[in-house]
Order: C-alpha cells, then structure tokens, then sequence
C-alpha cells in the first residue's frame, strides 16, 4: 500500500530514517499547522506504511476497529471484468479504514441502486470492456444511473476512477458514462475523473491518494463522528502470495501444439510447475504472464525508426540500452491511440495523416512507423510508448486434478501484413518457451466465473476456440468432485480435423458420462458457415429447459463478435421456447446475469 500513499505526502517526510530524537523533532515541526482533516490523512499513510512493511516481513494483520459512525460510511462501487477494478476498490476501502472511517466495497452487480439516493460519500472504480461496454456486473448500475428511474444527487459527492485499453477508440467510455452521468444528477465532484490505459498503477495510486484526504475532509466533522483509530495486531506468519507486481518464476513442464498441421494458427497447451502455497488456484482463474517482445519485432521497430538499440537511455528512474526498453519494458504489437497521437502530431507538414479510425486494427508500432515515418530521439520514443503489461490467460485445470501445476491454452498469433511478418507479443514468448525453461507468472483471481457451490446443479459452457480452456478446468474440477449435475458444452471452430481442441478428452469424458452432451460447430467443414450460436439454436427448446431447471450458464471467448452474437441467441430462445415477448426474454436473460447464473469472461 505504500505506493498508494505516496504521491501526496511531504518530500520532508521520505527523507532517509533519522535518529528517533531527530525524526520526533522533525515530526512535531511538520505538524505543527496543520489542520485536523490533514492529521488524520498522515495518521492514514503512515498506517498504510506500517502495514506494507509488516506484510513484506510475512506477518498476517488483524484490523480492529471500535466505534464508528455510520454516518462516516464511504461506498465503493467496482465494475471490473479481469479483477483489476476490484483490487483497486480494496485498495482504497482499505486506506480510508486506516483513517478511522467505516468503508463498504460492492460489486456494481450487488449493489442495491435505491440506496444511491441516501449516499454521502461515493467512489466509483468502473472498467470499459471491449469497445465501450461496461463490464457485466455493472450493466445494471450504468442502464440505472442512464434512465429516467435514476433519483436527484444533489448531496452525493463522488470521484471516478476509468479503467480501459487506449488501443480501443473508446477508452475508458463506461467511466466517463458514469462520471458525466453522476455530475448531470446533481452530484459535486471530488476531483476530476482519472482515466487509466492498462498499465493503471501509478495513476490509480495518484487517484486512491487524493480520494483518501478528500475522504478525510467530506467526514472529519460529520455530525456524531470522532474519528476513531484502527488497531492493527501482528497475528501470525503467512507465506507471501505471487501478484502482478511482485510475479515468481515457474518451470514450463510440458509445451506441446494441440491443432494440426495446416490450422490457420497454431495452438499450445502449457503445463507449469508452481511452487507450493504460492500460486493456488480456483477453476476461472487466469495465469497472468510476464513476457518480452520478439526480438525480430524489436529489430523492426529500432530499423524503422532509424534508431541504435545500444544507446543507453534513462526514463523514470531507470536506465537501460534503447533494445532493452524495446525488448521488455515497452508496447510494440498494440497501436494505442497516446502514442498514435503523438505520433501523429510529429508528422511532417503535407505528410501522409491518417485518422485513427481508419487504421486497420491489424496495425502494431511497426506497421505506423512503415506507413507514416516520423524521427524520434530514442528518450522520446520510451516515453511515448505504453509500458508492457503482463498478459492473462484462461487456466485450463483443477488443482484437484493437477495439483501444484497450471495449464493454459495459447494460440500463437502469426500472420502476414504487407509481405511482412507480424507476431503477437506474449503468444510467440510463451509457444517458443520449451520445456524446462521459466516463465514470470502470477495468479489474477476471478470470482466472477466461479463454479456454482451448489455442485447438483447443472452446467452449460459455451467456448469456441481457445475460449474452452476454462471448461477443461471446470470439468476437472466437477469430475474431482463426483459433482452430480449434468454437463454441457458448446465447441467452436474453424476445422474438425485441425482445430478441435482437447478432443480425446472431450469425447472421453462423454463417453465416461462426465459430459452429457457435446455440441460441436466446425465453420470450414461445408459449404454454409456454421458457428456455435446455429448450435444454439438448434438444441434451444433442450437449451431452454436446463436453463429454467437452474442450470449455470458460462460462455468464454471473443468479445466482439461471438459474445454478442451468443447473447442474441439466448434472448431468441428464451422467446420462442419461454413464451416471452422480446422484452421479456430479454428481462430473463438479465435477470440470469444479475443471478450469477449467467457469466461470461470475454476478450
């Protein structure tokens, strides 16, 4: 918590650790005119300090509160799809607890929209999924907050916090919905709404910063407040758990392609040893991966640009060779719209400009450089680019079946774009990791995508392509489990005979009666196109049935086509074999989702 602290305290304050005589004497200077709103946010940061350093000692913190107004309550709203919006609304719920108030964190699918008119003090983590969607546990929250049943917020106060891709052209649209729609309502702004690409770090700990004094200053003399103090107590040792910030190294146990030869892209299952304790995992977790570009990919880049990869260059406290930078610490196979506007702005008078909306999404930094050549000095061109993120990756097992291994599914991305070699960044590390070699990695839990607990249930997986790997995990699970409810799975692809993935085990489990059924849709495989929504469609009063029985519906695969497509196909069922107007079935169908009987995990 440390860095979430830190952008606004004193520089007087991170000086090197004097005698205790000096840093007291210091201390009393410091304070000596501030007032109390700025006293109890020190009193947060230095909490937060303690227990950040605590917990790198692997000491477990037990927080205890006494008393607390519930008038000094603060409400978290998150919208999160990969999990990255939850962990920053912890984050923040568990600064503003270090200050003494009382902070709830709701998932924008559990929180109850009739509430939002007696709020006081509201703070909105919201990610933008695909292109401009809201994530689909905050569906609900954003139709609410946009229709005409959203009451007057003239006593809220609130700050935003956007969560996006800038490779998208509408970034971090579902926070600035909600932002803009809150101020239309009536509701004061705390401070401006901060918009995070995704490497959302810094820029989310600036905003959990600010929201922690503004917190501090909106209930420090609420009426019946007194500011009481959290009691933190060292309990006992826990064994430090791999995050995206601090991933551990794994052996690559097995990588072998799953599709055959002549598929239009190759497919690998990995197999890695995790060390004990520290990376377990649920089935709909993901494998979250530190990776580099390839080097064919950085030479490119440094060609294009005119550049020599040896210069050392210094960014952000940091020095290392121009290569380097291109080689790990820099976005070179996503165009995102920061670096094509500062690209674009550099353009020469009467050069060739072209609008974003008319670059094909094909397009990598190569591709801009080739097309519109622009000079960048070599410390230019690292700041612009965007850092490189760890990718995620759907895990493809049980624990219970696998023990202390994960497997994930990887489908390399290869292709030709203008006679010339274009590759995805993390898909060509991890095909060409052999075994025996080591990877970065991290576990990124998923608590949407969740196995029902009640295992009698019935399950209904709809995947196409690399999108099944998750159900090889949920079968694993319900199998390791003797789970009595039925199976389902939906699987899509171009080729039977080249893209079929995990196929023997598929077949063996239908034929062991793990699975009950299997519905296949191969696209290639005759003359009229054939995807998973037809097979839909096609079983849909069967469908219908395990649906309105309580069965679990999960669907995994590509946001922008197959998704929406899929959720057609469902509201059309629930139509024609529900006996429901469009409007109804399409009712029913959120309802599902607002029930948790209906989730996805898209990209």
């Amino acid at each position: 918590m440390a860095a979430a602290y830190s952008a606004g305290m004193p520089n007087a304050l991170r000086q090197t650790p004097a005698p205790e005589a000096d840093w007291r004497d210091q201390l009393v200077r410091l304070t000596a005119n501030l007032d109390a709103a700025a006293l109890n946010w020190i009193s947060g940061y230095a909490a937060g300090i303690a227990i950040e350093r605590s917990a790198r000692g692997r000491v477990e913190l037990h927080v205890s509160e006494t008393r607390v107004s519930a008038s000094l309550r603060v409400t978290i709203i998150y919208g999160s799809q990969t999990g990255h919006g939850r962990r920053v609304a912890e984050q923040l719920a568990r600064a503003v607890e270090h200050t003494g108030f009382s902070a709830r964190v709701l998932s924008a699918l559990d929180y109850n929209q009739r509430e939002l008119a007696t709020e006081r003090l509201l703070y909105v983590v919201m990610s933008t999924h695909g292109d401009g969607d809201p994530p689909d546990d905050a569906r609900a929250l954003v139709e609410f907050l946009s229709g005409r049943r959203a009451p007057r917020l003239e006593k809220l106060a609130y700050s935003v916090l956007a969560l996006g891709d800038s490779s998208y052209p509408t970034y971090c649209e579902s926070g600035r919905v909600v932002d803009e729609r809150l101020a239309a309502l009536g509701a004061r702004r705390l401070q401006d709404r901060v918009d995070c690409d995704v490497d959302y770090e810094r820029a989310a700990a600036a905003w959990l910063d600010k929201s922690v004094l503004a917190t501090t200053v909106e209930l420090g003399d609420a009426e019946g407040g007194g500011i009481v103090r959290s009691v933190v107590t060292p309990l006992r040792g826990i064994p430090s758990e791999a995050t995206r910030e601090h991933p551990i190294e794994v052996e690559v146990l097995a990588n072998q392609p799953i599709t055959g030869r002549g598929s239009l892209r190759a497919v690998h299952h990995l197999e890695l040893a995790l060390p004990e304790g520290r990376l377990d995992y649920q089935p709909g977790d993901a494998l979250g991966v530190v990776h580099e570009n390839p080097p064919s990919v950085v030479s490119r880049v440094l060609e294009l640009a005119a550049l020599d990869g040896d210069v050392p260059v210094s960014f952000a406290g940091r020095e290392l060779t121009l290569r380097r930078w291109m080689e790990s610490e820099r976005e070179l196979t996503r165009l995102t719209r920061p670096f094509y506007d500062a690209h674009r702005s550099r353009a020469a008078a009467g050069g060739k400009i072209v609008e974003l909306r008319d670059v094909p999404k094909t397009w990598q930094v190569a591709d801009l450089l080739k097309n519109l050549p622009v000079i960048w000095t070599p410390a230019e061109l690292v700041a612009a680019l965007r850092p490189l993120t760890p990718r995620l990756y759907s895990i493809a097992s049980s624990q219970l079946s696998v023990d202390n291994e994960a497997h994930i599914t990887v489908a390399a991305l290869d292709y030709q774009l203008d006679g010339e070699r274009r590759m995805g960044s993390a898909s060509h590390y991890l095909a060409t990791h052999a075994e025996a070699s080591r990877l970065r990695v991290y576990i990124e839990h998923n608590e949407r995508f969740r196995l029902p607990l009640d295992t009698a249930r019935d399950l209904i997986m709809i995947g196409p392509g690399t999108g099944v790997a998750p159900f090889r995990g949920f079968m694993q699970e319900r199998i390791a489990t003797a789970a009595p409810g039925r199976n389902w799975l939906f699987f899509g692809a171009r080729q039977m005979d080249r893209d079929f993935l995990y196929q023997t085990e598929w077949q063996s489990a239908l034929k062991r009666g793990a699975l009950q059924r299997l519905d296949v849709a191969f696209s290639r495989d005759q003359a009229e196109r054939i995807y998973v929504q037809q097979r839909l469609r096609e079983q849909g009063a069967e469908l219908y049935r395990w649906i309105d029985g309580g069965a679990h519906l999960y669907v995994c695969g590509d946001a922008a086509s197959m998704a929406p497509d899929v959720h057609t196909a469902l509201i059309e069922i629930v139509s024609q074999h529900g006996g429901k107007n469009a409007e109804d079935a399409t009712d029913y169908v959120n309802t599902l989702m607002s029930e948790r009987r209906y989730v996805r995990d898209v990209y």
